[in-house]
């Protein structure tokens, strides 16, 4: 069934969607001139192409589980480095959202018999420390809620941090040519929260 949908769904799309906007979609073969670079959680809930009402062309995207950024890390260097200095965007976001099953995993602290993940997610264990030192996760089910959603905006602190620990991010920075953001996508309401705005782009 898996790939005969997206087969089905990529039809629809040429009869309709690209058919009506041909011309956008052909202008995007001479290039990609992206507005913002994002850093997001690959749960399948939180597409920011769609969360954002965003066409093809528009957001530059990484997504990984727990929209973690781990210091040193090729993959997501090759796409700092890339949509930085050579695409020349000059918004970098990292959006964390609600109930997301990574942060849940960390505050579980089971790793079960996972052999990669609990790995990557030590990678947000600060934020997890940071949250625990104002508290234990709440029995009650709404206020634990609440305490999770806290978790994960801490996580998007955290991985904010992270990415000034990249030599591209933090001369961007620096220079006054970059602008680094945090945002918190809440499923239960769709609207996107702003966490950290950053510093705003020193004018040419």
């Amino acid at each position: 069934m898996g790939i005969e949908k997206l087969m089905e769904g990529n039809q629809t799309f040429v009869e309709n969607e690209y058919a009506e906007n041909i011309e956008y979609y052909k202008a995007l073969l001479k290039g990609q001139n992206p507005h913002v670079m994002m850093i997001g959680c690959c749960d399948s809930r939180v597409a920011p192409e769609i969360t954002c009402h965003a066409k093809p062309g528009e957001i530059f995207v990484h997504r990984n589980i727990g929209n973690i950024v781990p210091p040193g890390d090729w993959n997501i260097g090759t796409f700092l480095e890339y949509g930085i200095r050579h695409l020349k965007v000059n918004t970098l976001v990292v959006c964390g959202h609600e109930e997301c099953g990574a942060m849940k995993a960390l505050s579980s602290k089971k790793s079960g018999d996972d052999a990669l993940i609990p790995g990557w997610l030590r990678h947000a264990h600060t934020a997890l420390d940071a949250v625990e030192k104002k508290g234990e996760k709440p029995s009650d089910p709404e206020e634990a809620r609440k305490w999770q959603s806290e978790l994960e905006i801490e996580n998007v602190k955290l991985q904010l941090a992270n990415l000034r620990t990249y030599g591209v991010v933090k001369d961007a920075e620096d220079a006054g040519k970059l602008r680094v953001v945090g945002l918190y996508y809440r499923l239960s309401t769709a609207q996107l929260e702003v966490i950290d705005p950053g510093r705003p782009i020193k004018a040419e």
